[in-house]
């Protein structure tokens, strides 16, 4: 059998027209592609990827091993594969991504939502159990596919949420994901970078960004599936990742309310620096670090005097 997916289609077709392709081949035969292909968990992505064209979960292939495929399943399953050799990402493929509650929509306009982030809302949520205000409002600067905001909305006590994000594509998938997810009487979005898009005087009890933090010089320690696919704005905060960050340690010196949080999420090896800009700022009462699932330092929380 020839492994290149682009001349594969007579094959493909084959090895139908004789019964030959079954679920559990078609996904040993994508698996061995997408591993020449440099991808590493080429059997897993295979399974979503077939999921995904013949609409069921991915555990009931399991008790579809033996199933052939219609021609139109080939079909659909051949230029999805085509496009995870290429390494972009399953989720853009897809187009979705669960975070937390949600069933997000997401595209190449804005970042794949990953578990270090789902930390993040997971910290947020228990200071407010801890601290919770009537009417407590929250900012999720640097939106992306609302993932922060809406699981705050979702799952939190806060009144209302406002999101931001300097990117209108982002904010047009987030808009998409709060109405899917009902929760546009919630989540306000606004266009404008770090605190530019906040009307005078307004103030908030959490504060929280995943901002892009990769230094540029890291570019190329990072996989094909990020460094080609994923927007660059998104990704990069200057020359050592803490760009952004200063501005946000900078502006919620008068977003944040009295006694509020600021929830952060950085990279590796920048939580020292970011807790000393904090502790610069003289207003700061709580500091605290967390780590993320492999036990790097990934989470910066900052209470306002």
């Amino acid at each position: 059998m020839t492994t290149d997916v682009g001349s594969d289609r007579g094959t493909v077709e084959r090895g139908h027209s004789n019964g030959s392709w079954t679920v559990l081949r078609l996904i040993l035969w994508g698996a061995d592609y997408l591993g020449q292909k440099g991808v590493r968990r080429g059997r897993l992505d295979a399974e979503h990827l077939l999921a995904h064209v013949v609409g069921v979960g991915r555990l009931q292939l399991y008790l579809e091993y033996d199933r052939p495929l219609t021609t139109d399943e080939l079909e659909g399953f051949r230029p999805l594969l085509h496009r995870r050799a290429k390494r972009e990402p399953l989720q853009y493929i897809i187009g979705r991504q669960p975070f937390r509650e949600l069933d997000l929509e997401v595209s190449s306009a804005v970042l794949i939502p990953r578990p270090e982030t789902e930390l993040l809302v997971g910290e947020i949520l228990d200071w407010t159990a801890r601290h919770e205000r009537a009417e407590m409002t929250a900012l999720d600067v640097g939106t992306g596919s609302g993932a922060i905001a809406l699981s705050l909305a979702f799952e939190g006590p806060f009144a209302s949420v406002l999101a931001t994000d300097v990117d209108e594509g982002a904010l047009e998938v987030a808009r998409r994901n709060r109405d899917s997810a009902e929760l546009g009487d919630k989540v306000e979005l606004r266009l404008g970078p770090l605190f530019d898009p906040l009307h005078p005087g307004e103030r908030f009890d959490v504060i929280v960004s995943n901002p892009p933090y990769v230094a540029e010089s890291e570019a190329v320690t990072l996989d094909p599936e990020v460094v080609e696919w994923e927007p660059k704005r998104a990704l990069f905060g200057g020359a050592d990742g803490l760009e952004v960050v200063r501005g946000l340690v900078h502006g919620a010196r008068e977003a944040l309310r009295p006694g509020g949080l600021l929830a952060l999420e950085v990279g590796v090896g920048q939580a020292g620096p970011v807790v000393r800009l904090l502790e610069d700022t003289g207003q700061i009462r709580e500091l605290r670090v967390r780590r993320d699932y492999s036990g790097k330092e990934r989470i910066v929380l900052a209470r306002r005097a």
